[in-house]
């Protein structure tokens, strides 16, 4: 998202807990160290920025996978945490600074686990669920400002966040990395996953004029999965 951004030359403010992922961030972006489900680190954050015309709310983390009756509160709480309640807290307080400028866009990202029930992934798909139920109060309470709110709801995204899933899915259900990858793929149109640029992409657009009556809509970016096998996840 933020090279989508940076690319069509928007200046981009990108947060991550992790500060070894902001250190090979490009010199020009503007960088800060936060967790996403710490409200004063959130709010520091953005008064900070001089002005807010996009706010993509895209922290997010797998949580666990594993049977309903083997989840830990601990292990809901912080999948929960991180994927709803950072979208929350980023979109609380930069509300009030694009009402003040009477316009802005705000992009949260979903899944399409927010779309479809996930066997394993209870933790995840109630989060994502929620992220969509946030984003459509977003766009009515905010419309009225000038203000739009859309989701994405990516498919399985090539790389290591989604290499970390498949293990963990295989493992929890006696199956190979490979078979539980082809099941992902086999539940797609275009029988493929997607790749990161193509959610980026997604929401550059949705945050560009060419999208200025689209709002409240959750928008899957996953070559089209319109019925997960659910023994493939």
């Amino acid at each position: 998202m933020a090279e989508a951004f940076a690319g069509a030359g928007w200046q981009v403010w990108v947060t991550d807990v992790d500060d070894g992922a902001l250190a090979a961030c490009p010199e020009d972006w503007q960088l800060r160290q936060a967790d996403a489900r710490d409200e004063a680190a959130m709010a520091d954050v953005v008064s900070s920025m001089p002005r807010i015309d996009a706010l993509c709310a895209n922290a997010g983390i797998a949580g666990p996978t594993a049977r309903i009756e083997d989840i830990a509160i601990e292990d809901w709480r912080g999948c929960v945490g991180v994927n709803l309640e950072g979208a929350f807290l980023a979109a609380k307080h930069a509300a009030p600074r694009m009402k003040a400028a009477g316009s802005g866009a705000i992009v949260l990202t979903s899944s399409t686990a927010g779309l479809y029930g996930y066997p394993n992934r209870a933790p995840y798909a109630a989060a994502k669920w929620g992220v969509i139920g946030l984003m459509k109060t977003l766009a009515m309470e905010l419309g009225p400002f000038g203000i739009r709110a859309n989701a994405i709801c990516p498919g399985a995204v090539e790389g290591p966040r989604m290499e970390g899933v498949l293990t963990r899915e295989a493992a929890a259900k006696g199956m190979t990395r490979d078979a539980v990858y082809a099941g992902y793929a086999a539940g797609t149109s275009m029988r493929t996953f997607v790749e990161a640029r193509d959610v980026g992409e997604m929401a550059l657009f949705l945050c560009s004029d060419a999208a200025r009556r689209v709002s409240g809509q959750a928008i899957a970016v996953d070559g089209h999965t319109e019925n997960p096998d659910p023994k493939s996840g």
